[in-house]
């Protein structure tokens, strides 16, 4: 089994934080992790739930593309919300449905109280399958 780790240049350089953007194994199972509203230099650029959530999906994808797999080819999410409520959870579900339509991956939701930096809302990472 193989594991071919990279960063893609569209994303910030994460290995100053202790990890990498993707991770893909034996070449049919790539593994993202977590994503969030990050600039280039890795700092949140709104204090806005609903663009962080954007922003974090477009990294999701960045990332993905990077390993030769797409939004279709996921299938799991973890998604993490500080201070979670419902109002969080239909920001989330309207996203999920614009992505994924009715045929949304499996999916694990962590109500957290903070993420690793400060201003972070939201974080989603991804088990994505390729072939």
């Amino acid at each position: 089994m193989s594991v071919v780790i990279s960063n893609p240049s569209q994303l910030h350089d994460p290995t100053g934080f202790g990890y990498s953007h993707v991770a893909r194994v034996s070449g049919e199972l790539v593994l993202i992790a977590g994503q969030y509203d990050s600039d280039g230099a890795g700092h949140t650029t709104t204090a806005d739930f609903a663009g962080q959530v954007d922003r974090a999906f477009a990294n999701l994808g960045i990332a993905l593309r990077s390993a030769g797999a797409d939004y279709p080819q996921v299938a799991q999410l973890r998604t993490f919300i500080v201070d979670h409520d419902e109002a969080k959870l239909a920001i989330l579900g309207a996203k999920i449905a614009e992505i994924w339509g009715d045929r949304p991956p499996a999916q694990t939701l962590l109500g957290v109280a903070a993420l690793a930096l400060p201003g972070m809302l939201f974080e989603v990472d991804a088990m994505a399958v390729l072939g």
